[in-house]
């Protein structure tokens, strides 16, 4: 059985609606098995026509985000997986076996549980960022930043932290310029993540400044950034194809009301190494929710294979 979600006006806001973070992106380019082409035709046999109708047209390059989600969610139902399409809104971990409360108050019960609600990237809450979502406006350079729209153009990344200056590097490989917008007139970042950025011939680090609005059109998405001051100089507008956030993640971890180990991040803690166990035997953790550091669709994949394996092995040790 797996909870995917509600449909729910607050989820939309907070970018947690059912199929997840990668629903939300366009070209997907680094999970393997979808190369570039025309995959219509496949898409066509494989997902049902109820929910193929609802899918945006495909743009005949491979898998996008809602398509890759889409098969993996076909793939489940055709082995038998009963989707619900609400949230978990509260756990009982402290009884056997586990409770469950879902967002229409329906309770269930079951012997072991697999966490897998990932977390969300951190924007600014601009409503022309939300309009150039997907358009420019990204919080993943690694999923992204590739992307012929970018490719030699100058891009703008927010942030001080490690995150940003990550991304800010990474963006180097491709952009013409990158420009790092930042609220103070240092960074937070490590000494030398910081250094390498400062002294990187094509990182240019605007101190003592913030996002007022992100600039664009419907043809070309993000076509510049509008700077606003801290220090109470003048506005300024950077021109540039995207915008990245470097202002980090927050997990969705919230309704387990600390039921299970988190790290300082508020991230569920694995508690074996190589392994997906939580700090309560039978639930387990898989994706986002539990790693900060790749945030990546393969490795979220992968994770969950490990959950998968971790829980049944579980199950089959239990004398029930």
């Amino acid at each position: 059985m797996v909870f995917e979600g509600a449909i729910s006006e607050a989820n939309r806001q907070n970018s947690t609606l059912p199929l997840g973070q990668l629903n939300l992106t366009t070209e997907v380019e680094n999970f393997p098995g979808f190369p570039h082409g025309d995959l219509e035709a496949y898409l066509d046999s494989a997902i049902a026509p109820d929910r193929r109708a609802l899918m945006p047209p495909h743009e005949k390059h491979g898998a996008s985000g809602p398509e890759l989600m889409e098969l993996m969610r076909q793939q489940a139902v055709n082995f038998g997986t009963r989707i619900i399409t609400e949230d978990i809104v509260a756990v009982q971990f402290g009884q056997r076996p586990f409770q469950l409360t879902a967002s229409d108050g329906k309770t269930y019960q079951a012997r072991a549980v697999i966490v897998a609600t990932g977390a969300r990237a951190n924007y600014l809450g601009l409503p022309s960022e939300e309009r150039f979502k997907n358009r420019g406006v990204s919080a993943c350079a690694i999923c992204d930043g590739a992307l012929p729209r970018f490719r030699n153009k100058p891009l703008v990344v927010v942030g001080g932290g490690d995150s940003a200056l990550e991304e800010a590097d990474y963006l180097a490989k491709f952009a013409a310029t990158v420009y790092l917008v930042h609220r103070r007139d240092q960074l937070r970042a490590s000494k030398i993540m910081a250094r390498r950025a400062l002294e990187h011939p094509k990182i240019k680090v605007l101190w003592n400044r913030t996002v007022a609005e992100v600039l664009g059109n419907d043809t070309d998405g993000v076509t510049g950034v509008r700077l606003a001051s801290t220090v109470g100089e003048p506005e300024m507008t950077v021109e540039a194809a995207g915008m990245f956030l470097g202002i980090g993640h927050t997990p969705n971890t919230a309704f387990l009301q600390d039921q299970l180990e988190l790290t300082p991040k508020k991230y569920i803690k694995w508690t074996v190494p190589f392994r997906t166990n939580t700090s309560v035997e039978g639930v387990f953790a898989a994706g986002d929710v539990a790693d900060d550091y790749y945030r990546q669709a393969i490795t979220a994949a992968a994770s969950g294979c490990m959950a998968a394996i971790d829980a049944e092995r579980w199950l089959g040790a239990q004398d029930h």
